[in-house]
């Protein structure tokens, strides 16, 4: 069965990671975008990220430029902006699709797994994947769900 731990991804750099790094956590994953009405939501992710990284938890960040050209060109401007702005310190990627033909495969993988309500494509940036410490994807989340809002399920998947 495929997991989340069977994709590798990019770093800013270019260099891969592979996802098994992350094996035995629980991960949340969430495209974003520097220049969106729903960027301050990087405030929520790293409040999450502060109070349950010791029990486990990873957001991993992956900017999208895909709706309404939201995100800087540059890689490097995307980091800074997040941690100057927001303070962020989970990890972020490279800069992906998440729909169409370029669609990263770990994001068509996260789709398949939980579709949206109308479709299976992503609608907006901060659409929000929890996965268990298994790899399996328990839940998706609408752009507009706040960072808040996901925490009694982390916590239960948790105990």
């Amino acid at each position: 069965m495929t997991t989340v731990y069977d994709f590798s991804v990019k770093k800013p750099n270019g260099e891969l990671k592979s996802l098994v790094e992350f094996e035995g956590k629980t991960l949340l994953i969430v495209n974003t975008a520097s220049k969106c009405g729903l960027t301050p939501q990087f405030k929520g992710l790293q409040e999450l990220y502060d109070k349950y990284k010791e029990h486990g938890l990873e957001i991993l960040g992956f900017p999208c430029d895909q709706f309404n050209n939201q995100e800087f060109a540059n890689i490097n401007e995307t980091t800074e902006f997040c941690q100057l702005n927001y303070g962020v310190t989970f990890p972020m990627f490279a800069k992906i699709d998440v729909n169409g033909e370029n669609a990263e495969p770990l994001f068509n993988f996260l789709k398949e797994q939980k579709k949206g309500v109308l479709s299976k494509n992503i609608k907006w940036n901060f659409t929000k994947f929890l996965i268990d410490s298994k790899g399996q994807v328990i839940e998706r989340y609408a752009p507009t769900t706040t960072p808040s809002k996901i925490e009694d399920d982390l916590v239960r998947l948790f105990s």
